[in-house]
């Protein structure tokens, strides 16, 4: 059996990895795993939480993937893609997805901004009526400093971490993210030391790069990624929508 572990961001929850997720369990009928960090979820409070609450929460579900399934996945969104990364320097993963990973931080008052025009593609001019949207500007608005700092931390100790994932990498990112720069994802790819790592930039794809116009080409490149067993070794690959095809 196949285990994906499915990470969330920092302030938000397993919706936004839900399209990935989703698809890999119907489609696949994998065993996927996405758990809601500590603090996190519609009753969660982040003031008293500690980064390495998200550490151990993300390390106790990949041991249980590890336990029941013969190969395991690790997927990560924005922080859920730094906490990817740790969890793949210390576990034997077989592969890891990277989506808008954020090696440099994130700007809770630019992630708002961000989120509404994520939920506007989904409900197409009720943004006031989604609760989704009404769920996630309260936590942004309300996120306390020491969560920032918190969030902070955990990146600061992840980074030296980078060169010791040795599992095969995919890290995707929207060329029009305005929360983590683009230098975020040249820099994941130039630090992990896998020999087996693509790096693609979806053109027309933001911040909440799984709910936006890219997510069926976002789709297919994970899923082309996590069942081909070969890759190219060495391969960066700066894939944009109108070249795709000419990449092998």
């Amino acid at each position: 059996m196949i285990g994906c572990l499915c990470l969330h961001g920092f302030t938000g929850e397993p919706w936004e990895v839900e399209p990935i997720a989703n698809y890999l369990f119907e489609k696949k009928r994998w065993l996927v795993y996405t758990p809601t960090l500590p603090g996190h979820g519609p009753n969660g409070q982040l003031k008293d939480i500690t980064h390495e609450q998200w550490l151990y929460a993300a390390e106790v579900a990949t041991e249980e993937l590890l336990k029941r399934c013969d190969k395991v996945y690790v997927i990560g969104f924005s922080m859920g893609g730094m906490l990817a990364c740790h969890i793949a320097a210390k576990y034997p993963v077989d592969k890891v997805v990277l989506l808008s990973a954020a090696a440099y931080y994130v700007n809770p008052t630019q992630l708002l901004h961000e989120l509404k025009e994520a939920i506007k593609l989904r409900i197409r001019g009720q943004l006031q009526n989604d609760e989704h949207y009404q769920l996630y500007r309260q936590k942004i608005l309300e996120t306390p400093m020491s969560a920032v700092w918190q969030f902070m931390g955990a990146v600061k100790l992840i980074k030296p971490k980078l060169r010791e994932i040795k599992a095969p990498t995919l890290i995707i990112q929207g060329e029009l993210d305005e929360i983590v720069p683009k230098k975020s994802a040249q820099y994941l790819f130039e630090r992990i030391q896998s020999e087996k790592k693509l790096l693609i930039f979806l053109k027309d794809s933001h911040h909440m790069i799984c709910h936006g116009f890219d997510q069926i080409e976002l789709i297919h490149h994970i899923e082309e990624f996590l069942e081909v067993e070969k890759i190219e070794k060495n391969a960066a690959v700066s894939m944009r929508k109108e070249d795709h095809n000419e990449v092998s």
